[in-house]
């Protein structure tokens, strides 16, 4: 046992959660003053499911204990760790417009409209389903072109300057949870965009496929079939459906980081 587990478990009774050997190296990152991907990131990292420390339904247990040496041990007022926090505004973006302004970009629905027809610094950006996992990457990749979808957030407001932005050449591919929610959003938003060809460049049903089956939880809740219209995301909604498994976008970053760097290499 370590030092915050046992410390834990004398002062609450309750023995530590299994994963505990992993939250306690988040704990030295933080004595260290380290800081840290987002919650959802630090929760996949540490083996467990991306809102396990961020909603104490999700997993009580863990997120307990994780609450307990913040504030009862560490006496920690906040945690240094960068913030998910972008749903709200209109169109959240890093290296897509040509702008000296610092990264990433936040517009609120009074600049969307003249954003329309502003110089693009990217032919081709990728679209990150979560925001934790769009702000992680940029963090790693600070010169990528990203653009925040937000999960469920369509805002007419964004889909009108996202279709412009199409329609004047950018090139987009989608990444999101691969989960029969994640799917059906990536539909949503492919339905409301001019045609785009590589929207599942790197998303294929045949890499979706790979990916349950390396990396996938198993959730019937989560993999209960919902009606979509393309009928590639139809592909990969029946591989979850009938595997009920999911694989979320924080268990992907490292295959990421390769696919979405062959992709953008074929034009930067």
């Amino acid at each position: 046992m370590s030092e915050y587990s046992e410390a834990y478990q004398q002062a609450t009774g309750k023995k530590p959660p299994i994963q505990y050997p992993a939250l306690d190296r988040l704990f030295d990152a933080m004595k260290r003053g380290e800081r840290l991907p987002p919650r959802g990131q630090q929760s996949v990292d540490a083996g467990l499911v991306a809102h396990a420390l961020v909603d104490d339904k999700a997993d009580p247990e863990h997120y307990r204990y994780y609450q307990w040496a913040i504030k009862q041990y560490l006496h920690l007022p906040a945690v240094n760790e960068m913030s998910a926090k972008l749903i709200g505004m209109v169109f959240v973006s890093a290296n897509v417009f040509a702008t000296d302004l610092p990264q990433p970009l936040t517009l609120n629905p009074w600049q969307a409209e003249k954003m329309q027809d502003w110089p693009l610094a990217a032919e081709r950006a990728v679209i990150i389903e979560n925001n934790g996992v769009f702000i992680w990457l940029h963090h790693l990749h600070p010169d990528w072109p990203l653009i925040d979808q937000g999960g469920n957030d369509f805002q007419e407001t964004y889909l009108t300057l996202f279709a412009k932005l199409v329609t004047r050449g950018l090139t987009v591919t989608y990444l999101g949870d691969l989960d029969a929610t994640g799917v059906r959003i990536a539909d949503t938003l492919k339905q409301a965009l001019p045609d785009t060809p590589d929207f599942l460049a790197i998303q294929t049903p045949a890499w979706v496929l790979e990916q349950l089956s390396s990396w996938g939880k198993r959730d019937p809740a989560r993999t209960r079939f919902q009606s979509v219209q393309d009928p590639d995301l139809k592909k990969e909604m029946v591989s979850i459906n009938r595997l009920g498994l999911l694989v979320e976008q924080e268990q992907l970053i490292g295959e990421y980081e390769k696919k979405i760097s062959s992709w953008l290499n074929l034009v930067l």
